[in-house]
């Protein structure tokens, strides 16, 4: 497994040879691995002639500088877990690597950012899309893959790529929970055990409680600070706090 910590050397490496006429999988990712990374890694190692993996914690997409201080870093096993995953190439860069202009320039949508966890996160969806525009000039994969948990950042980059005409394959990625029903996440790591036994409750509720309001309701008599609980389109989408630890998830509505 090659790591590059630094984009020149990595771009004088894309423009070898050794990529041509293969196809490339990739995974972009903020590192903390568990099982839902990995199933995105098998997923573009089952499909592709190359995997490649970035591990980058993206600091303009947190737009609490708290939440971006206390985002799980565990690089050293996130490159053992993606070694084992079989990728070939992981990209490390810093800040500077990536945004070399600062951050003046970025990538806006104006429609469907602007609601469910862009309305409780302003320029959230901003950097997301950006990070993910350069990450996607750097790499020119042919498939790009992301889980479902994140399904509103899944249609809005999908939505970059078809508005931009990439020449990327967006692939969905079902949303791996644990045996509870918990929706995997890097930030679940940061609960106490207590809080980890009640998380499984916002799944189920999400799934069982008809009206978007009275799921509400009842996530907040069983002791979460709720965001939102909104239907759009086919899915149920919510956002809440618990132990002041931010969770989200979506399931698909009938």
């Amino acid at each position: 497994m090659n790591i590059w910590r630094h984009i020149d050397g990595w771009r004088e490496a894309r423009a070898g040879t050794v990529f041509t006429g293969r196809s490339i999988g990739f995974v972009p990712t903020m590192g903390a691995l568990h099982a839902g990374h990995l199933s995105l890694l098998e997923r573009a190692r089952a499909e592709n002639d190359v995997v490649v993996m970035s591990l980058f914690v993206n600091p303009t997409q947190f737009n609490d500088p708290k939440d971006f201080e206390k985002y799980p870093q565990t690089l050293d096993a996130d490159l053992r877990a993606a070694e084992a995953a079989g990728v070939d190439h992981v990209l490390v860069p810093d800040r500077q690597e990536i945004y070399p202009d600062d951050y003046r320039y970025r990538i806006t949508e104006d429609r469907l950012s602007r609601i469910l966890e862009g309305a409780h996160r302003p320029g959230h969806f901003d950097g997301v899309l950006t990070v993910v525009m350069r990450l996607f000039n750097l790499v020119r994969p042919d498939r790009a893959y992301f889980g479902e948990k994140d399904l509103q950042q899944l249609l809005l980059i999908r939505g970059m790529v078809e508005a931009f005409f990439m020449p990327v394959e967006i692939v969905a990625c079902p949303t791996v929970r644990a045996e509870d029903g918990l929706a995997l996440s890097s930030r679940n790591t940061l609960l106490s055990p207590e809080g980890r036994a009640k998380a499984p409750t916002f799944s189920a509720i999400l799934r069982s409680v008809e009206d978007p309001s009275a799921a509400r309701a009842e996530l907040e008599r069983a002791g979460f600070e709720v965001d939102y609980v909104e239907d759009y389109e086919q899915w149920r989408l919510g956002a809440v706090r618990l132990e002041g630890i931010r969770l989200i998830d979506n399931v698909r509505r009938q």
